[in-house]
């Protein structure tokens, strides 16, 4: 059986121990990336890694992905209008309760129609 040459381009490179589960998967992800590359440039690769590349080029891909990040978005977006809402109610809570004070009103009225 013949010694295969694996060339400086061939080889995987060696990567930094992960700080997080997220720059694991991160790492991951780019070494099944340079494989799958490495693979379709060889003609080598199955069916599925190929299929999987045709798909995420696709105009209906790009178009799922756009609408993802609208939608991602549009709910921080609202996540910050509910947020500003919040503070507004508690600014006009606040401003009434000063206009009260300086009106001279003490809330006893209120307890005697209760």
């Amino acid at each position: 059986m013949a010694k295969q040459h694996t060339t400086k381009r061939d080889a995987m490179p060696k990567l930094s121990p992960a700080l997080s589960p997220e720059e694991e998967e991160d790492q991951l992800v780019a070494l099944a990336t340079q494989l799958a590359k490495k693979q379709l440039a060889e003609g080598t690769a199955s069916s599925q890694t190929i299929n999987y590349y045709l798909k995420l080029g696709s105009s209906r891909e790009r178009l799922e992905q756009e609408k993802l990040r609208h939608e991602t978005e549009l709910l921080q977006a609202k996540t910050e209008m509910a947020k500003s809402m919040e503070k507004s109610e508690e600014l006009y809570r606040s401003a009434i309760e000063a206009f009260k004070k300086y009106s001279g009103y003490s809330g006893e009225d209120e307890d005697r129609h209760e």
